[in-house]
């Protein structure tokens, strides 16, 4: 397929059964995303899908966003999987799993629930501000439905930022939609991962948000869809 245009560089229940699989010396190390244990619980999804026809989610309601949508259900697992991931939220952990492209590939990635819990607290300063004042706290538009929250009117002493699950070093901006929600802006996560592994299975045109879970283990969480633009640019989709 087409390869993009080169990036402007400026955007730059639980069970705990016995079994080998999750050593014990990992016990405690529950905010790493490891890689065996999502591939045995990938697996075990698989098997459960061969064997009853059906996944085992936990459910959720048809607008729920489609990086949480299909939560994995480890309690219907219990036959196939020997122990729960140490660092799932079921087990004192900080990750999610959960179930991408469930009719076909049935990949399970990691939603990491400090992106959700960073939110909420900007969220609950949001509603008090708008419960305050007749109007909500907005500093410039960035795209159509998309505002900058005014940081300062919230008493924020810096620019309203999350870290990334993806790349540590990165803090990813924070954008208010019309109704109030939140979402996160991933555009410099999406840069970093072009740069590392290139996109040539990906057109302009194309959701960009799956080039993070081609190449990592967790999801997007509180995402925006987001493309390429003529001049090479990152920008957000009609969502």
């Amino acid at each position: 397929m087409k390869k993009l245009i080169q990036l402007n560089s400026l955007i730059i229940s639980v069970l705990i059964l016995s079994g080998c699989l999750f050593p014990q010396d990992q016990r405690g190390a529950q905010d790493v995303p490891y890689e065996d244990q999502r591939v045995a619980v990938e697996n075990a999804v698989h098997e459960y899908r061969e064997v009853t026809g059906v996944l085992p989610i936990e459910t959720r309601e048809q607008d729920t966003p489609e990086f949480r949508r299909y939560p994995v259900n480890f309690k219907e697992l219990n036959p196939y999987l020997s122990q729960l991931p140490v660092n799932a939220f079921e087990n004192g952990g900080v990750y999610q799993y959960v179930i991408l492209n469930p009719e076909e590939e049935m990949d399970v990635r990691l939603l990491d629930i400090r992106t959700s819990r960073a939110i909420q607290e900007i969220q609950r300063s949001i509603y008090q501000y708008r419960s305050d004042n007749t109007y909500a706290p907005v500093k410039e538009i960035v795209h159509e439905g998309l505002m900058q929250p005014d940081y300062n009117a919230l008493q924020y002493d810096e620019e309203i930022t999350v870290q990334s699950p993806f790349y540590p070093d990165h803090r990813l901006p924070v954008y208010m939609e019309t109704d109030g929600s939140l979402i996160v802006d991933y555009r410099i996560d999406i840069m970093k991962v072009i740069e590392e592994e290139g996109a040539d299975d990906y057109e302009p045109g194309d959701d960009l948000r799956y080039l993070l879970t081609d190449h990592h283990p967790v999801v997007p969480d509180y995402s925006y869809p987001m493309t390429m633009n003529d001049d090479g640019e990152i920008i957000f989709k009609e969502n």
